[in-house]
């Protein structure tokens, strides 16, 4: 865990320069290795690792604010899975244009791409933040030994820097950055879609004029199982200090599956089918923290987090549409193409498209209304902003 309070002024390219010149021309040399393992004993690896490590272990911040915040009686907190910054220009109206979100004072960001093709090679955090005028810290979780999964390999171009992460970005000041590295659900150099690293989160004091309170940027891996996104869960608690008000939100992949392997998750989906596809919808992929994510909630609740107030229970943030050749393909990388007529079937009444529950708020020593989710956002060519909905709640002083 890493704690660093100062604020770089450098932009993120040049912050992360090293990866471009050392990391990036060694990087094909690992394609052909089959795991985590492999990887390790490569020559190549054991040459680049220590610059691995230190790119992985800064933060990058950069402070885009003019003059300061006011002070005020309630605060916008907006939570995102931007789904790698790929739909920038849209993402960047809606944050200044929608009304549930143009007010927002804090963007707790999850999926941020930096110098990755698929998203034009920007630095999305810092862009963001430059554009919308507030500060940022961003975490670089992986460095990509490709372009990406699905139909972003397909993307013109290569990458300038490889990096994707996790952000939090303010209008008011940044400080006391904590680093809070995970254990990897599963090997991410034994998937189509190799990287180096692991899941981070980022956690930073936000100073309001008149409360100063911890927010953490939260991504819990996919492809894990409950208890691995418990234990991840956990871990991120156990980095936070005992008392003093927290905010946690983002993406907790609450999909109810054991997603650890396509045999356990097409296990999982014959269970559900069995236990009634309208009964699951409604009471458990709306519902996780009911039954299949359950002591992930309690161990929140426990630890003194309510997240009942903080969210709207029973809502969806995101849903795997059978129809969307995107959604399609990245799930063909990982589960037999046979199983597609049965997930076809299944959602048969539902037009194709199941809705979950992923993305969350809790909140520790806060007062916080208006849970909401920001549904329906799309790009100028119709096109949806993220393949997530964004949620926001307020902060009451």
């Amino acid at each position: 865990m890493r704690d660093d309070s100062s604020l770089l002024e450098h932009t993120a390219s040049s912050f992360y320069e090293d990866v471009r010149r050392e990391i990036l021309p060694r990087l094909p040399e690992l394609e052909g290795c089959r795991d985590s393992c492999d990887v390790d004993r490569h020559p190549a690896y054991r040459f680049i690792a220590p610059v691995v490590g230190r790119v992985l272990a800064n933060p990058h911040m950069a402070d885009f604010r003019g003059k300061a915040a006011p002070a005020k009686t309630r605060y916008r907190i907006v939570a995102w899975n931007i789904e790698r910054g790929t739909q920038f220009d849209g993402q960047l109206k809606a944050l200044r244009e929608n009304p549930l979100l143009h007010d927002c004072d804090v963007l707790l960001l999850t999926e941020a791409d930096a110098g990755m093709a698929r998203s034009g090679n920007r630095m999305v955090a810092e862009e963001l933040a430059r554009e919308l005028g507030m500060a940022q810290v961003f975490a670089p979780c992986y460095i990509a030994l490709g372009k990406g999964s699905g139909v972003e390999r397909d993307v013109d171009g290569a990458n300038t820097h490889g990096l994707h992460g996790n952000a939090i970005l303010s209008r008011y000041p940044l400080s006391s950055v904590k680093l809070i590295p995970l254990v990897n659900g599963v090997d991410k150099m034994r998937h189509r879609e190799k990287r180096l690293g692991r899941q981070v989160a980022v956690a930073a004091r936000i100073d309001f004029p008149n409360l100063a309170l911890e927010a953490v940027s939260v991504h819990l891996d996919a492809q894990s199982t409950q208890r691995h996104r418990l234990e991840q869960m956990r871990a991120i608690l156990a980095a936070l200090a005992a008392d003093g008000p927290v905010l946690l939100g983002g993406d907790w992949n609450t999909s109810t599956y054991n997603s650890s392997h396509a045999f356990w998750a097409i296990m999982g989906f014959w269970l559900r089918v069995f236990m009634g596809v309208e009964n699951v919808i409604r009471n458990h992929y709306l519902h996780p923290e009911r039954w299949f994510e359950r002591k992930l909630f309690e161990q929140l609740e426990q630890a003194g987090f309510d997240f009942r107030r903080a969210n709207a229970l029973g809502e969806y943030t995101t849903y795997y549409d059978i129809l969307d050749p995107r959604a399609t393909r990245n799930l063909g990388e990982w589960v037999p193409g046979w199983c597609f007529a049965f997930i076809r079937w299944a959602l048969r009444n539902h037009g194709g498209r199941c809705p979950l529950k992923l993305d969350w708020f809790a909140a520790r020593g806060l007062k916080v209304e208006n849970p909401v989710v920001v549904h329906e956002l799309k790009s100028a060519h119709g096109a949806p902003l993220s393949d997530h909905d964004p949620v926001a709640l307020d902060i009451v002083v």
